[in-house]
C-alpha cells in the first residue's frame, strides 16, 4: 500500500512524514499497513527495547481474554478507543463469537486506520460494527459521534476498551480526567479494561523505548502500577486486579475465528518483555 492507495481526501494531512503509534504497532505484529517512516521508527524502538514485539503480542492476547471474560459475563456492547490497524481476530470477532448480536464501535485518530477499518471490520449479520474517527484527548468528539449513537445504546452497559493507548497521553492532557469523563457517559454495570506500558520491571529498556517515541514526535509516558491502578478509581476491579498483561487470567481460552492467525511465541515471555500493566473493572 502506498499513500495514494488510502482513498482519503488528498488535501488531508495523513501523517506520512512522521511515524504513527498504530502503524508502528502493526509493524510489531508483522502487519502490512505501515510505511517507511513507521518502519524506521519501529526498528529504532526495537533496537532500544527488543521486547516491543513480545509486548505487542501480549497486549493483544490480553485484549482477547478480557473480551472473552466480559462477553461471558453478558456484555454485548463495546467501545474500543485506539483500535489500531485491524488484525484478525479483532475485538468484534471475539465478542460476536460469543454473542452474534454484539455491537462494537472502534475509534482511532489515524485516517489510514479508518480506511482499513471500513474495509475489513465486517460484523455478523445479527450484530453491528462501526468506526469513529476521533482522538482520545477529545472524548466528547467520540461520545457525540453519530455512528456511535446509531450503534450503541448508552443506557445499557458498555465495555470501554483503552488498550496500549493511555501511555501516549501525557500528563498535561489529563489522562485520568479523560477516562473519568468517558466512564461518566456510561451507565452503571459498564466496564473498563485497559493496558499501559510501565518501566517498573525494566526501567532501562523501557526508558530507552520512551525516549525513542518522544524523539520521533510521539509523546509517550510510562506509568507505575500505582499510577495505572488510579485509572480504576471508584470501580470494582476483577481478579487479579492490576497485573502484568500476560498474567491477567492466562488460562482463559479464546476460540480463533476461521481464517485468523495468532502467532504462537516459541516460549512464554518474561515479565520484563511484557512490561504492561493491565486490568478489568466494573462500574458500580
Amino acid at each position: 500500500m502506498t499513500p495514494s492507495d488510502s482513498g482519503s481526501d488528498p488535501s488531508r494531512d495523513l501523517g506520512f512524514d512522521r511515524p504513527h503509534s498504530a502503524r508502528m504497532y502493526d509493524y510489531y505484529l508483522n502487519g502490512k499497513t505501515n510505511y517507511e517512516v513507521d518502519r524506521q521508527g519501529a526498528e529504532e524502538a526495537l533496537k532500544a527495547w527488543p521486547a516491543a514485539r513480545s509486548a505487542a503480542r501480549a497486549n493483544r492476547s490480553f485484549m482477547h481474554r478480557a473480551v472473552q471474560v466480559l462477553t461471558g459475563a453478558g456484555f454485548t456492547q463495546f467501545l474500543d478507543i485506539g483500535t489500531g490497524i485491524p488484525t484478525s481476530p479483532n475485538l468484534h470477532e471475539v465478542a460476536q463469537g460469543v454473542h452474534p448480536e454484539a455491537r462494537v464501535v472502534y475509534a482511532d485518530n489515524d485516517p489510514i486506520v479508518l480506511t482499513h477499518a471500513r474495509a475489513l471490520l465486517e460484523s455478523t449479520a445479527d450484530g453491528r460494527t462501526a468506526y469513529v474517527e476521533g482522538d482520545i484527548t477529545e472524548p466528547d468528539g467520540i461520545l457525540g459521534a453519530p455512528d456511535l449513537a446509531r450503534t450503541l445504546d448508552l443506557n445499557q452497559p458498555v465495555a470501554l476498551s483503552i488498550n496500549a493507548v493511555l501511555h501516549f497521553v501525557p500528563d498535561d492532557r489529563d489522562p485520568y480526567g479523560i477516562v473519568s469523563h468517558l466512564l461518566s457517559a456510561l451507565p452503571a454495570k459498564s466496564a473498563l479494561f485497559l493496558s499501559h506500558v510501565t518501566a517498573d520491571i525494566d526501567p532501562t529498556g523501557v526508558g530507552r523505548l520512551v525516549d525513542v517515541y518522544n524523539a520521533r514526535g510521539v509523546p509517550t509516558r510510562a506509568r507505575s502500577r500505582d499510577e495505572v491502578a488510579r485509572f480504576f478509581t471508584g470501580l470494582d476491579l476483577m481478579d487479579p486486579e492490576v497485573a502484568l498483561a500476560h498474567k491477567w487470567r492466562p488460562d482463559v481460552s479464546v476460540p480463533v475465528p476461521a481464517g485468523a492467525v495468532i502467532p504462537k511465541p516459541r516460549r512464554a515471555p518474561s515479565d520484563d518483555e511484557v512490561s504492561l500493566w493491565a486490568g478489568v473493572a466494573l462500574k458500580p
